[in-house]
């Protein structure tokens, strides 16, 4: 077994603090606009549900990719497929049903990288951490051998099957 080096740790860290700290601003930010007034006097109303965010990174000096999905499912991807492109888009209602399901699933909370005692095992795979506010933190890398976690995994195939989050090379 390869160990990686404190280097790319701490880099990977430093992705994923950033992404929950700027997933945390982006829910108050929600929140607030949530109760103001629009056009016609009336509360715009903040669906019930999940957030959650992907963070992908290929290889230890790899872009940080970044898609925040909302609870209606409306998500905004930063450098989406590698490439440097942004994008917006919403799930369609089916699959953000199917994707608030898994979020609330109760055996995600056993899969996260603490309950797991997840360690990264292979260096220069694709990493994919799932952040789903406040406390959910899970770690998958593309490493052969290595068990995904089931309901994580299905979260991740949703989310890059069904935006442009996915590695193009």
């Amino acid at each position: 077994m390869v160990r990686p080096s404190s280097t790319r740790v701490a880099a990977l860290s430093t992705a994923v603090l950033l992404a929950t700290a700027l997933t945390g601003c982006s829910l108050v930010g929600r929140a607030e606009s949530a109760t103001t007034p629009g056009a016609q006097g009336s509360a715009t109303p903040t669906p019930a549900g999940k957030r959650v965010t992907l963070l992908q990174r290929l290889g230890a000096d790899g872009k940080v990719r970044t898609l925040d999905v909302d609870p209606a499912g409306r998500w905004q991807c930063r450098d989406c497929a590698g490439d440097g492109v942004d994008a917006t888009g919403a799930l369609n209602p089916e699959q953000t049903a199917r994707l608030q399901r898994m979020l609330a699933d109760p055996a995600l909370v056993r899969e996260t990288d603490e309950a797991r005692r997840y360690r990264q095992l292979c260096i220069g795979a694709l990493t994919s951490s799932l952040l789903v506010p406040p406390e959910l933190t899970i770690t998958i890398q593309d490493c052969p051998g290595e068990p995904a976690p089931p309901v994580a995994y299905d979260v991740l195939l949703l989310l890059t099957q069904a935006t442009p989050a996915e590695d193009k090379g």
